[in-house]
């Protein structure tokens, strides 16, 4: 008796001519880890650029055979600080990588007004021009280069909360 479970053959068809749908996807994970969603335009605005640059990508990606899973996720304490090593606000990662490895930052009046003192939010440096949320261009870019380019090891560092983010921290307390 001939078992149609199995494949007889490298094409992925069975011996009585069904074909194997079992494909393994490719996954691609991608963070947003943002400090305020109501009030922050750097955090709004980086939120709206990535759905953006998803959906320009997402044909592509399905087409491939990549399965996309986007994480938004809202750093509201020290505890998801530690747990995400945040270092910045807005932050976007794809499979586990910072698609700006660099951080530079200026001051950033929503959050500062929303934990009442100074606080400093990201600043993205693409092609060597700087902007209070990732272009378009530079999130596609990284999802391109994560898929086609190859990986990295990642070196894994002990996280430091920056000064920075303990201040937006202790000021949200208070409040």
């Amino acid at each position: 008796m001939e078992n149609k479970n199995k494949s007889c053959c490298s094409c992925g068809s069975t011996c009585c001519g069904e074909v194997n749908t079992k494909v393994n996807k490719r996954k691609l994970v991608i963070d947003f880890l943002y400090l305020d969603l109501t009030s922050c335009d750097r955090c709004m605005k980086t939120d709206d650029t990535l759905d953006e640059a998803l959906n320009e990508v997402k044909r592509v990606l399905e087409a491939t055979g990549i399965e996309v899973v986007v994480n938004k996720i809202n750093i509201t304490n020290e505890d998801l600080a530690k747990k995400y090593k945040f270092v910045s606000s807005p932050t976007i990662r794809i499979n586990g990588r910072d698609i700006q490895m660099d951080i530079k930052e200026s001051p950033c009046k929503a959050c500062g007004d929303l934990c009442g003192d100074d606080v400093d939010c990201r600043v993205w440096v693409y092609q060597g021009k700087e902007y209070d949320s990732p272009p378009k261009e530079m999130i596609i870019e990284s999802i391109l280069k994560a898929v086609y380019g190859g990986s990295e090891t990642l070196k894994e560092e002990e996280y430091v909360m920056p000064e920075n983010l303990k201040r937006f921290f202790d000021g949200m307390k208070k409040r």
